[in-house]
C-alpha cells in the first residue's frame, strides 16, 4: 500500500516537473498562435459613439476601433488583420474568459474586483462622470447645486452625484432617450452620465453642452486573459499603450473623436 502511494506521488512529481520544463515555451504560445492565424480577434462595442459605432456607411469606427487596428498593425503587420466582434456589456469580460476573443476593447473600466478574473492594460482613456445640459445659463456643476438631474437607474453615477451635489434632486430614468425627453420638456436641468457617452450625445445633438467638470475617474483599459501562456501578448499590449501615450498618437485620436 505504501509502495503504491509512493509510486503515485512520484508520478505526480514527475508530471509537475514536465509542466515546469514546458512552461517557458508555453509563455509565448498564445501570441504565436495569433501570428500563425494571421488575425487578432477583438471584442468591441458597436453602439457607443465615439468609442465604437457604425458610421453612415455601416463601417465600425471610433477610438477603440482605431486602437484595435493599430494593435493588429503592430502585432501582425497590417491594420486589416483584425476581426472585430461586437459585444453587449454583459459579454465584454465573458468573451475573453471563454477564449472567444483574444482581447476586448469595449469600454471596460479597470476595477479591482475585475482584476481577479482578467488582466488590464494601462488605461487608454480616462473616463468619468460628467453632466450635459441645454440651459445656456449653466456653466459648471455649482450651477446645479439644487437642480433636477436625470440619472440612469442603478448606475454608479448616482453615488457620484449624491457626493458632489448632495442637495440636487435626482430623477431616475431607464434610458438615455428617456433622459433626452425630460431635458427637451425642461423637466430636468441636466443629465449625468459617462463623459465618453455624453461626448457622443452632443455630437448628435449639438444644442447640448458637456460641462467641464469631471466628477470621477474611470480608466478604460484593454481586457486581456490571465495565465502565464498569455504573458507575451499582455506585454506587447501594455508596451503599445505606453508608447502611444508618449508619441502623442493616443491623444491625437482622442481629440479626433471629440472626446473631452
Amino acid at each position: 500500500m505504501i509502495k503504491q502511494k509512493l509510486s503515485f506521488l512520484a508520478a505526480i512529481i514527475g508530471l509537475l516537473a514536465i509542466m515546469v520544463i514546458r512552461s517557458p515555451s508555453a509563455k509565448t504560445a498564445e501570441l504565436a498562435e495569433i501570428k500563425q492565424r494571421g488575425q487578432l480577434i477583438v471584442a468591441v462595442k458597436d453602439n457607443v459613439r465615439p468609442l465604437g459605432f457604425n458610421d453612415e456607411q455601416g463601417n465600425l469606427v471610433g477610438l477603440e476601433i482605431d486602437i484595435a487596428r493599430r494593435l493588429a498593425e503592430e502585432l501582425l503587420g497590417s491594420a486589416e488583420a483584425v476581426v472585430l466582434k461586437p459585444v453587449t456589456n454583459q459579454e465584454r469580460l465573458q468573451t475573453v474568459l471563454d477564449e472567444k476573443v483574444d482581447i476586448a476593447i469595449a469600454r471596460v473600466t479597470a476595477t479591482i474586483p475585475r482584476t481577479r478574473i482578467v488582466d488590464f492594460s494601462p488605461y487608454y482613456y480616462l473616463d468619468g462622470t460628467g453632466l450635459i445640459t441645454n440651459n445656456k445659463f449653466i456653466d459648471n456643476k455649482e450651477n446645479l447645486a439644487e437642480a433636477k438631474i436625470a440619472v440612469l437607474y442603478g448606475s454608479t453615477t448616482i453615488a457620484v452625484i449624491r457626493n458632489e451635489l448632495p442637495k440636487a434632486k435626482l430623477i431616475g430614468v431607464k434610458s438615455y432617450q428617456e433622459a433626452l425627453n425630460l431635458l427637451e420638456k425642461n423637466k430636468v436641468t441636466a443629465f449625468a452620465g459617462d463623459r465618453s457617452i455624453l461626448a457622443g450625445w452632443i455630437q448628435q445633438y449639438p444644442q447640448y453642452r458637456l460641462l467641464p467638470d469631471r466628477l470621477s475617474g474611470e480608466p478604460l483599459s484593454v481586457v486581456m486573459p490571465k495565465g502565464i501562456q498569455y504573458e507575451d501578448l499582455r506585454k506587447q499590449v501594455r508596451e503599445a499603450i505606453v508608447r502611444w501615450r508618449r508619441s502623442g498618437w493616443l491623444q491625437e485620436r482622442i481629440e479626433y473623436w471629440g472626446l473631452p
